[in-house]
């Protein structure tokens, strides 16, 4: 399954949601899931975004619409970019 690489940072709401309720992480993993996204590992961040994300998904449709239902909730903005495995990219550019 392609995997991606979704960066995100947290919206003034975000922040105030997360400081609230921090298990909200957990929530919206598992929001993903039941639209097919895969979080395969998770790491919060210092610098110019919150968090990185490691996720899986069948295809570039399925991380559109986990980008429109996120972003639309106004609470986070993403940068998502697919991610090829480095044997792939190899035996790719050979």
């Amino acid at each position: 399954m392609p995997e991606y690489v979704v960066l995100s940072k947290l919206t003034d709401e975000g922040r105030k949601t997360l400081k609230k309720k921090p298990e909200r992480i957990m929530e919206v993993n598992k929001e993903l899931e039941d639209m097919g996204v895969k979080v395969k590992q998770q790491y919060a961040l210092l610098g110019n975004y919150d968090f990185l994300n490691i996720v899986e998904a069948p295809d570039n449709e399925a991380m559109m619409k986990m980008s429109v239902e996120l972003g639309s909730r106004g609470s986070v903005e993403l940068l998502t970019l697919p991610a090829l495995e480095i044997d792939a990219f190899v035996k790719q550019a050979t």
